[in-house]
């Protein structure tokens, strides 16, 4: 039953719990609602057949409901708006937790800005309905049964005239949920698209206005604003509607009392005390039913979002036991693996990198030399054939066993909005300045960082925008050092790196390497010339392995690439 409500409110499992208890007291404000109602009909019932109590009595009756709806609303508010405080925060915990253990493939498939808006917006929008909407419609399919069975009880045609029209109202809300849920369907979708189209504008506005692209851009946000804006006056038509037709049914319920009751006194089949007792009753029910509509609209407002959380929760995460390893031995087994289940990009590769020794990855651009190093860190998972690290299976492994032992130096670095020291400390929580320091010396860095206005305390901005290109790399490279991992993935490390920075990151390397396992990319065969081993690519698959002088005899592929990189350094400009 958890699970099930879990899915359909789009709640954690403590939410479920909350939600139950929020229910019960939403019950309860309910009841306690109808009880100044009959107070007022009791009092009424003793004038007219001249019972009157003392004043005393009604005073004493009017402040004891008083304490019990001030007791029930405390009790309320408690279950549910104080509850919903703690939901809010789960889910965004419970989102976080599933995104940690979804693969970088993932990611690559989604934009960023849907997943804020998921953690954010949504979240944001699921916590008012768990506050104003959840409790009070689950509470009301089990007030209004109850109320059915009273005011059938008491005089069958008035309460088949309280019954009926909202019975009807209801039918009819339900019956145009399908529109409803398209409609801002279509809304909720657009503002993802006006979203990833705003962030995109952000992100490359240096792009935009080298290339003159500034009034075709704004003209595009522009569209899709306007557009937007019509899909949302849709949406709340298409809400609108039903609400204002079911709020008009319920409405007439209070008059068809009013009329049929009368008829009815005339008659002398009822006093003027069932009369009065009738129209007050209606006109409460029609109270909590409109309340009720607004709040089963909201639910279907967020349908869309619901949906959203659920395929995040149902996508398949990289599982796995911990594992400590002894050897760091990578062997490959006829690995396939495509990123959009179209192209191959590896197709049945085998190779093995040993511990204690460099391996060098080359061949030409998109034959698969990143996508190895991705497929061993599990960035992604591969879909055919094996991947051994020390004769274990990695995706038997989990990612936190995995991700402990490897430390990964990627072309593209990203860097958090915070301190030097922080940024290099990543890779190993608990260093101490000292040994941040002296990893950044390794990496060459201490001597650029110096020169900041803060030195290692300087703030480096957003994906620190305050440093180079090659200054980020470095940043990178030490966060590696400090990691210290027995396996070690270097991809294209030297792209930004001048001649001298390169050489002496090269010495640095040399003793990191000590009874490690290496893998090392670079389109500068120079620097990888005296590694243990090369081994070529091409076309998803190994086509030659050995050393420089031998693959030069062996490797057609490799000859190519040596000497496009003897014309490369004697083109001249």
């Amino acid at each position: 039953m958890n699970k099930f409500f879990m899915k359909l409110l789009g709640i954690t499992d403590k939410g479920v719990a909350d939600f139950y208890k929020s229910t019960l007291t939403s019950l309860f404000v309910y009841l306690a609602n109808i009880i100044p109602a009959i107070f007022l009909m009791i009092y009424m019932n003793d004038k007219l057949l001249g019972k009157a109590q003392t004043n005393l009595f009604y005073i004493l009756g009017a402040i004891f409901i008083v304490i019990i709806m001030y007791i029930i609303n405390a009790f309320d508010y408690d279950a549910t708006y104080n509850a919903t405080y703690r939901e809010s925060a789960n889910l965004r915990l419970e989102i976080a937790e599933v995104l940690r253990k979804l693969p970088f493939s993932y990611f690559a498939k989604h934009d960023l800005s849907d997943l804020s808006q998921t953690i954010m917006s949504d979240v944001e929008r699921i916590e008012h309905a768990v506050s104003h909407a959840y409790s009070r419609i689950a509470a009301f399919c089990v007030f209004f049964p109850l109320i059915c069975v009273l005011v059938l009880h008491s005089h069958i045609l008035l309460g088949l005239a309280v019954v009926i029209p909202i019975a009807i109202s209801e039918f009819l809300l339900f019956l145009s949920k399908r529109m409803q849920v398209q409609s801002t369907g279509r809304h909720y979708h657009q503002l993802r698209e006006n979203a990833d189209a705003f962030q995109e504008a952000i992100e490359l506005h240096q792009e935009i206005k080298s290339y003159g692209l500034v009034k075709s851009v704004r003209d595009s946000l522009y569209s899709k604003v306007d557009k937007s804006e019509k899909i949302h006056l849709s949406a709340e038509i298409s809400q609108g509607i039903p609400l204002l037709i079911s709020g008009w049914i319920v409405q007439a319920s209070v008059g068809f009392i009013i009329l049929l009751g009368t008829y009815l006194y005339h008659q002398g089949e009822i006093n003027i005390l069932y009369l009065l007792g009738f129209i007050l009753f209606s006109m409460k029910i029609k109270e909590v039913v409109d309340a009720v509509n607004m709040n089963i609209a909201e639910v279907f407002y967020l349908d869309a979002r619901i949906k959203r959380i659920n395929e995040m929760r149902n996508t398949q995460t990289q599982d796995g036991a911990n594992k400590d390893f002894n050897k760091y031995d990578i062997n490959l087994q006829n690995v396939y693996f495509s990123y959009n289940n179209d192209t191959e990009i590896l197709k049945g590769l085998s190779l093995t990198a040993k511990q204690n020794q460099v391996t060098a990855l080359v061949g030409s651009s998109g034959c698969g030399k990143t996508t190895i190093l991705r497929l061993i860190s599990r960035l992604y998972d591969y879909d055919k054939g094996k991947i051994f690290l020390d004769n274990t299976d990695i995706k038997s492994v989990s990612t936190d066993s995995l991700f402990s032992n490897i430390s990964i130096v990627f072309q593209d670095v990203l860097l958090f909005n915070n301190s030097v020291m922080e940024n290099i400390r990543m890779g190993r929580q608990n260093a101490s300045d000292e040994e941040v320091i002296e990893a950044a010396k390794l990496a060459n860095c201490h001597d650029f960082i110096m020169g900041l206005e803060k030195g290692y305390q300087t703030m480096l901005g957003e994906n620190g925008a305050k440093l180079s290109g090659g200054e980020r790399q470095r940043i990178s490279i030490a966060r590696a050092f400090i990691k210290n991992a027995p396996i070690i993935l270097l991809d294209e490390i030297a792209a930004s790196l001048d001649v001298e920075n390169e050489y002496q990151i090269q010495e640095s390397l040399n003793r990191l390497i000590q009874n490690k396992t290496v893998l090392i990319i670079s389109h500068r065969l120079k620097s990888i010339r005296n590694v243990d081993q090369i081994i070529v690519l091409h076309q998803g698959r190994v086509e030659a392995h050995g050393s420089h002088d031998e693959l030069l005899h062996s490797s057609p592929t490799y000859q190519k690439l040596v000497q496009n990189a003897k014309a490369a350094e004697t083109f001249q400009y």
